[in-house]
């Protein structure tokens, strides 16, 4: 990962806290999924929700799917609210960077007291 990509997953990751922080656990995903933009955008970041992406098999146009986040056109970012993080969590996003292209991904769980974080490049 470039140093480039680690200082960004840094600012992502201060924002996710801050949210974390005045908001607390508790809430719907739908709640931190407004929250979390707000912060990234008051630090000067571009950020797409909702951003619907095209999923192809066999070379053909299947389905549509729409991502938590996009920040800076570089990093997925998925928002859950979940007891404990587990595989599919994990595949969901890689199946995510691998349909963008992208190779970084942030997965954050805002139900735990402490805000989960797992980081994922592909």
């Amino acid at each position: 990962m470039t140093l480039e990509l680690e200082e960004l997953t840094g600012k992502i990751i201060s924002c996710a806290i801050e949210v974390h922080k005045k908001l607390g656990p508790g809430f719907l995903e739908s709640i931190y999924q407004v929250a979390l933009p707000m912060e990234l955008v008051k630090q000067k970041l571009k950020v797409e929700t909702q951003k619907a992406i095209k999923i192809f098999y066999e070379g053909k146009e299947i389905g549509l799917h729409r991502l938590d986040l996009v920040v800076e056109d570089q990093i997925v970012v998925e928002l859950k609210t979940v007891k404990d993080f587990d595989e599919s969590h994990i595949a969901q996003l890689i199946s995510y960077l691998n349909a963008t292209g992208l190779k970084v991904g942030l997965l954050f769980n805002f139900a735990k007291a402490v805000l989960k974080i797992k980081r994922v490049v592909s």
